[in-house]
């Protein structure tokens, strides 16, 4: 019996490790894209800054009358949600589909009908089986942001405001604050408010933003043109701190479980050296037995 239980501990030990090498390659792998990511993403936010700052100064001057800043009585209303497409990443999708279907639900609450604009497979598949009503999907993103489809998503978003199918647009997702910490977040998209742009009505900002440009052609204009532009990177930027949050969070999950199975590993080799030394002292015992028998 003793040889079966070191045999059955040997077998358990060597398991854990093969899935201790899998969890470790996984860890290196989120790590690489985590990396590669937040590049993109830090990249991307001075871009960002001078946009925000030009649409701050043309909203502060401009005459507003985009389609886009139109309030409307909300009676249609979309929520874009952000996962990932693969698990193994902690709480990362729950944190964010539990906000999302406590928004959603207290939207269908209040008699607004609602969709869903899904982006990653694990929101797909989890309000798709709810019988949630779903706008769009997309489910083979690969927690990858790129300009071509922050362009896609931001323009079907925006083409859905202007044709009236919705009266407003909210984004939820997992905002990145570090490496260890990924918060979800709910926020408005559509329509635009005048103090909605990153910075406005800040006094301590002001000055920077009182700088007097010399604008060719007229404010307008350029307004009309910054417009989807600022939109397009608002939906690129929403993407990219996703994505980023998601290979975080997987990383951090596969880090712990790596350790885990170390210390599961210690724990089973400890028990299979007690099992042995116990079947020798055994044995011992029967020869020591049986010579004084004799």
């Amino acid at each position: 019996m003793a040889g079966a239980g070191v045999k059955l501990l040997n077998k358990r030990i060597r398991s854990v490790k093969n899935t201790q090498q899998i969890t470790k390659a996984m860890k290196m792998v989120a790590a690489a894209k985590l990396a590669r990511s937040q590049g993109k993403m830090l990249a991307a936010r001075p871009y960002s800054q001078k946009l925000t700052e030009l649409m701050t100064q043309l909203a502060g001057k401009a005459d507003i009358s985009h389609p886009l800043f139109e309030v409307r009585p909300v009676q249609r209303r979309l929520f874009v949600v952000l996962t990932s497409d693969k698990g193994l990443c902690g709480s990362y999708n729950m944190n964010v589909i539990k906000l999302a279907q406590k928004e959603i639900d207290e939207s269908v609450a209040e008699g607004v009908e609602t969709s869903i604009y899904a982006i990653g497979r694990k929101a797909a598949v989890y309000f798709r089986k709810r019988d949630y009503d779903m706008f769009a999907t997309h489910e083979d993103f690969g927690g990858e942001a790129d300009a071509e489809r922050g362009k896609m998503i931001g323009g079907t978003i925006v083409d859905s405001f202007l044709d009236a199918s919705f009266d407003e647009v909210r984004t939820v997702y997992a905002s990145f604050v570090s490496t260890m910490t990924q918060s979800p977040v709910s926020q408005p998209l559509l329509p635009i408010a005048p103090d909605q742009t990153p910075g406005g009505g800040d006094a301590e900002h002001e000055d920077e933003r009182a700088i007097d440009y010399i604008w060719e052609p007229s404010q307008e204009e350029m307004f009309a043109v910054l417009l989807p532009l600022y939109l397009r990177n608002r939906v690129f930027m929403t993407l990219a701190e996703a994505f980023t949050s998601e290979h975080a969070a997987r990383m951090t999950s596969m880090s712990a479980a790596t350790e885990n199975a170390g210390e599961l590993i210690g724990a089973l080799t400890l028990q299979r050296n007690r099992e042995r030394q116990a079947a020798i002292t055994s044995e011992l015992l029967d020869i020591v037995g049986g010579a004084n028998a004799l």
